[in-house]
Order: C-alpha cells, then structure tokens, then sequence
C-alpha cells in the first residue's frame, strides 16, 4: 500500500513540473508569426525604427512658401532619423494655414509672428499657440513709381498689408522714416484712421498681403513683407528702401492648437528647427533677409 501511494504521489510531482515548464515556454517564445503587430512594435527599439515602417510618424505642416517652406525642408532628413515623416504643405495665405490647424487637418504651422497670432485667435475664437520662435523677416519700404522716399508726390499712393498685425507694422515703419505721424506709436494694430500727421497727402491703398508685390506698379512705394518680398525676386537687403530694424519684435513661429505644445514629433521639430543646421541654413542662404531667431 505505501508503495502504491509513494508511486501516485512521484507521478503527480513529475506531472506537475512538466506542466510548469511547458507554461512558462508558451508564454515566453511565442513563434514570430503568431505575435501581433503590436507585439513587434514593443519588441523593436523606440530611436531604430526604420523610415517607412509601422512606427513612423507623419507630421503634416502647413506654411508660406518662402521662407517658411525651405526652412522646413531642411529638417525633413534630420527628422526622418527619429521615425516622423515632415510633411510640408505651402499655403498663400494667412487664413487657412490657422483654420487648418484649428480643424485638425494639419498638425502645425508656420507663417506667423505672435501679434497676428494673438489677433487671429481673438478676432475668430481658435485656440492657437506658440511652441517656438524661430527667424525674423524684416518688413521693408520697396520702390514702385517713386524711386526713393524723398520722391514721393504729394497725393502720392502707399500699399499696405491690409491683416490688423502687418498693417500697423508697416505704419510704424512709415513713421520711423518720417513720412507719416501715428497718434500713438506702440499701437501695433494701428490703421490709417490711427495717423495724426500727413504732410505729403499720401492715399493708403489696403491690401492681402500676398498680393502688394503685384501691385508695385501702381502706387509710390509699398510696404512688403519679407517672405512675400523674396517670392516676388526682391531682396530686402539690396531693394529695399527702409527696413525694420533687426530688434523687430515680429519673431515668426511654429503653431500648434493648444494640448498639443508637447507632442513628441512637434518637440522634434522644434529641435530641429533650432539647430545649428537650420541657422546656417538661414543665414548662408538669405543674406540678412532673413534672420535666425534663437
């Protein structure tokens, strides 16, 4: 009898060990055809991912042309080494780019400068942000039927940038050369209704921003900004007849909507954007048209 319960008692030890170690090597090499994707996402390191694989990440941001545009795709590369996708998308406005954003159907932008940002979001109720600055294009004053301030006719015709920012940013500049009078010069959404003195008469004609180069040929002088400048084949540095001086408080920056400042692909690009790659990028191509930021 106890030998029969000695011989039970062995079988049961022998079987349950064998039954442990067969669960423990189940649960810890699966075959690699059965384990899902999600599974090979975990097993893989997070910075090895290979550009076109599960794990990359598409950022898509909208932006000006020029610059804007051709400083984005210096980071294309940079960031394609951390797994995210840049996808740059050129707008010629200064409307959509936001909404975009806004909507969701881009995940940044960059066109701005903080005042217009500021307006934009009081002006039609959206919840942008800032998340870095990265270059300042100085406004300038560009020759069209008078060759020099000093040129301009009495009744002679001003085109302005005609968004409340850029607007007053270029009165400002009017009144930094002397050619006009603000009734208070730290009005940054002055208009022309904001002049106290007008000695030469002028006539302001308002204009979208992106469509001042175009008409050059019809007023005196212009008030162009730098991006809309260097895409009409202007250089601010050489053409223009005044420009903002280089302290200009209009830093032009990244934009997210707000809740995503720290999105690890946006913190990326902001990296990116403020490398040394990106400042020499800057300053070797643009001459002082445009000028790095951080």
């Amino acid at each position: 009898m106890k030998k029969k319960i000695f011989a039970l008692s062995l079988a049961l030890i022998l079987a349950l060990s064998l039954a442990a170690c067969g669960g423990k090597d189940s649960g810890g090499s699966a075959p690699a055809d059965t384990q899902t994707p999600a599974d090979s996402a975990d097993s893989a390191p997070e910075d090895s991912a290979p550009a076109g694989s599960a794990e990359t990440v598409k950022l898509s941001v909208a932006a000006s042309p020029t610059p804007h545009a051709e400083i984005l795709k210096q980071c294309v590369d940079i960031l394609k080494e951390q797994g995210i996708e840049l996808v740059v998308n050129e707008y010629a406005d200064y409307v959509v780019p936001n909404t975009a954003v806004e909507d969701g159907d881009e995940d940044a932008n960059y066109f701005q400068h903080v005042p217009y940002l500021d307006d934009f979001n009081a002006e039609r109720g959206t919840h942008l942000v800032s998340v870095a600055g990265v270059h300042v294009e100085p406004m300038g004053l560009y020759a069209g039927k008078s060759d020099s301030l000093d040129a301009i006719p009495d009744g002679g015709k001003v085109a302005l940038p005609n968004d409340a920012t850029n607007e007053g940013r270029a009165l400002l500049l009017l009144e930094a050369q002397g050619i006009i009078k603000l009734t208070d010069s730290s009005n940054l959404a002055a208009t022309p209704k904001d002049i106290a003195e007008n000695p030469k008469n002028l006539e302001f004609v308002e204009l979208e921003a992106a469509n001042v180069p175009a008409n050059l040929d019809e007023v005196d002088i212009a008030a162009i900004n730098s991006n809309y400048a260097l895409g009409a084949g202007l250089n601010p540095v050489e053409d223009a007849l005044a420009i903002e001086a280089s302290d200009s408080p209009y830093v032009n920056i990244l934009v997210v909507k707000e809740g995503n400042e720290n999105n690890e692909a946006v913190q990326a690009l902001v990296k990116a954007l403020q490398s040394d790659t990106v400042k020499d990028y800057i300053n070797n191509t643009f001459g002082g048209a445009v000028v790095p930021a951080f």
